[in-house]
C-alpha cells in the first residue's frame, strides 16, 4: 500500500509538472506575439490556440474584446467554439459575458445542468460541448474582454484549471492590449492619410474650378459644395470626378496637338 501511495503520489506531480511546462511554453509563445506587429485578429486567434495547449482537457477557446459595453472583435480555434458564442451573444448571456462583467473566473463542468445564463447551457449542450471555463482579460481594474476555454467532455475543468487559466491570462492580456494599441494608431495613421489625401483632390478640384470658370477661391469653394450637395456626394468623391475629368480633358487636348 506504501508502494501504492507513493506512486500515486509520484503520477500526481509529474501531472502537475507537465501542465506547468505546457503553460510556461504558452506564455512564452505569448510574449513572443508582443514583439511581432501582427493584425489583431490574427493575435488574438493565437493567444486563443496558445490557451487551448495550457489547459489541459481543453477542445477549443475563443477570445472576445469588449468595447462600449458590447462584444466586438470575436475569434475561435475552432468552428465549434464560434457556434457556441454566437449562442451566447445572441441571448446576451453566458459565461463569457459574466467572465468580463463580474471580472472573475466562471466555470461550469455540465452545461447541460446548467441554470444561470437561461437556455445557452442545453443549447450548447446540444452541440457536443459540456465544459467550459471563462476568464476575464484585464490590466489592474480595467476588463477589456474574456476568453472562453471549452471542453466535449463532462467535468473536463476544476480548480486547477481556473489556476492554469489565470496564469495564462495575465501575460495574454498584456499582448492583447499591446495589439488593440498597435491596431488603434494604425488606423488613426489610415484615417489621416485618408483624410490629407481627400484635402489635396479638394484643393486641386478648386484649382479646376477657378481655372475653367473664372472664379476666386472662396466662389470656386462654394461651387464644390453646390455640386456635393446636388449629386448627393460627399466633396471629396465629387472633387476626385472633376480632376479625373480635367485630367482627361487635358490628355485630349495633348493627343490633337501632336
Amino acid at each position: 500500500m506504501t508502494t501504492g501511495g507513493g506512486s500515486s503520489t509520484g503520477a500526481g506531480s509529474q501531472d502537475r509538472a507537465g501542465e506547468d511546462s505546457k503553460l510556461d511554453r504558452s506564455v512564452t509563445g505569448v510574449d513572443r506575439l508582443t514583439s511581432m506587429a501582427l493584425p489583431l485578429k490574427e493575435l488574438l486567434t493565437r493567444v486563443a490556440g496558445y490557451a487551448v495547449h495550457a489547459i489541459p482537457g481543453a477542445d477549443g477557446a475563443g477570445l472576445t474584446l469588449i468595447e462600449a459595453g458590447h462584444a466586438d472583435t470575436i475569434v475561435a480555434t475552432a468552428d465549434f467554439v464560434t457556434d457556441v458564442d454566437d449562442i451566447q451573444y445572441g441571448l446576451g448571456d453566458g459565461p463569457c459575458i459574466m467572465a468580463a462583467r463580474e471580472g472573475r473566473t466562471v466555470i461550469s463542468r455540465s452545461l447541460r445542468d446548467e441554470t444561470r445564463w437561461g437556455t445557452f447551457g442545453a443549447q450548447v449542450a446540444d452541440l457536443g460541448v459540456h465544459s467550459v471555463v471563462s476568464l476575464p482579460l484585464r490590466i489592474g481594474d480595467d476588463v477589456f474582454g474574456a476568453m472562453n476555454v471549452y471542453a466535449h467532455a463532462l467535468d473536463a475543468f476544476d480548480e486547477r484549471s481556473a489556476e492554469l487559466g489565470e496564469a495564462f491570462a495575465v501575460p495574454a492580456a498584456i499582448a492583447v492590449q499591446h495589439a488593440q494599441v498597435l491596431e488603434q494608431t494604425r488606423r488613426l495613421a489610415e484615417q489621416l492619410q485618408a483624410g490629407l489625401t481627400t484635402r489635396m483632390v479638394v484643393e486641386q478640384a478648386i484649382g479646376v474650378l477657378i481655372g475653367s470658370d473664372s472664379l476666386d477661391v472662396e466662389q470656386a469653394r462654394l461651387r464644390l459644395e453646390g455640386l456635393s450637395e446636388e449629386r448627393g456626394e460627399p466633396v471629396g468623391v465629387v472633387a476626385r470626378a472633376l480632376v479625373d475629368e480635367a485630367v482627361l480633358r487635358a490628355g485630349g487636348r495633348g493627343a490633337t496637338d501632336r
